[in-house]
């Protein structure tokens, strides 16, 4: 094999085979680009899976001319490029986000509503960012909306950046017309251009950024479901009828997102019933199940949370309840009402799920 001739003493890095005696002088010699050209060939040839498209795109060009232009490297220079790379991986305290997008990624959750929506558009403005990682992390509610009110071609497109078990939810939810048409479309996205699919992605996330931020998360019907749930069961009953009289559509989500003690037993799994009893003081345990016995309705849900309790727990509280005397009826519904209310709690903190068949 020829080798050009090089001055005494030099040896070209990127071009030529760098030789023993001056490897260590040679690798504390190699610029960044080249050392990092060396740690991504390394770690492709061992099979690694790197993200190098999460790289700003100048970078991942530079990237790759600098391993277009590299030769061969000895190892003892390879060895010590990586001893360099591990030594910095040892010595970093703290890593943090590249750009406003990741940033906001990481502090989700810890940032007002306000803050987020505000720095979400200024995101949407670097043509750095993603807009499609943006789109992907919203719930799928507020994309289907994107996919109602869209045009047929902007909704192919996204569908066909979607994760396609995320598309097919999406599309089922669809009236059958326009999820024909949507389908269709996608079969035409061949020819469709990167520029023209981010320039699609920006618009989508700018509009999802953009919608009016809510007060309250949670739906009309479910906070009155709420609240009648905690109600005494005569102004419950008299309300829901007074809803019905006036709007009975609302009514209907109101009457589905009320939990009354005696539909426990359906709504709640055996499962679950020992967490809620933990949390529930005995003596309120003991005041709804006295204030359930004789009420067949009441006295079923009771049961059901015996019955799922140990042998040795569920026969202590049997016997207490029994001891007990006559319950007033604002006590026990006092009493069935932190029960449920106890249910919502670990419901809403996702460490339960009720089940959707109810008697």
């Amino acid at each position: 094999m020829a080798v050009n001739p090089q001055p005494k003493g030099r040896v070209p890095i990127a071009t030529g085979l760098i030789s023993k005696p001056h490897d260590v002088d040679l690798a504390q010699s190699l610029s960044p680009r080249q050392k990092a050209a060396i740690i991504v060939r390394l770690a492709l040839s061992e099979g690694a899976s790197l993200d190098l498209a999460a790289l700003p795109e100048d970078l991942q060009t530079a990237l790759a001319h600098q391993m277009g232009e590299m030769r061969r490297v000895s190892r003892s220079t390879m060895d010590s490029v990586v001893r360099e790379f591990l030594a910095e991986l040892d010595s970093l305290g703290l890593s943090f986000p590249t750009g406003l997008s990741n940033a906001l990624s990481l502090m989700e959750g810890h940032l007002s509503d306000g803050a987020t929506g505000r720095l979400r558009r200024q995101s949407a403005e670097t043509t750095s960012t993603d807009p499609w990682l943006r789109i992907m992390s919203v719930p799928a509610d507020a994309l289907l909306s994107v996919l109602l009110e869209e045009g047929v071609e902007v909704c192919a497109v996204i569908l066909s950046k979607l994760p396609a078990q995320l598309a097919a939810e999406l599309l089922s939810k669809v009236p059958g017309n326009r999820a024909r048409h949507l389908a269709y479309a996608v079969s035409l996205t061949g020819d469709v251009s990167p520029d023209t699919v981010r320039r699609i992605g920006v618009s989508v996330a700018e509009q999802l950024d953009n919608r009016p931020i809510k007060a309250f998360k949670i739906q009309p019907g479910e906070r009155v479901g709420a609240i009648l749930t905690s109600a005494p069961a005569a102004l419950r009953d008299s309300l829901l009828k007074g809803l019905q009289e006036d709007d009975s559509q609302f009514a209907e989500t109101v009457e589905k997102s009320i939990l009354p003690f005696e539909h426990i037993k359906s709504k709640l799994a055996p499962r679950d019933v020992p967490a809620v009893v933990r949390l529930v003081d005995t003596q309120i345990l003991i005041t709804a199940l006295a204030f359930a016995r004789g009420q067949p309705k009441l006295d079923a849900t009771a049961e059901f949370l015996l019955a799922n309790l140990s042998q040795r727990m569920g026969q202590a509280l049997r016997e207490e309840a029994a001891s007990r005397g006559k319950i007033k009826t604002k006590e026990g519904e006092e009493a069935m009402g932190k029960i449920v209310a106890v249910i919502r709690q670990l419901e809403s903190n996702g460490e339960l799920v009720l089940l959707q068949s109810e008697d």
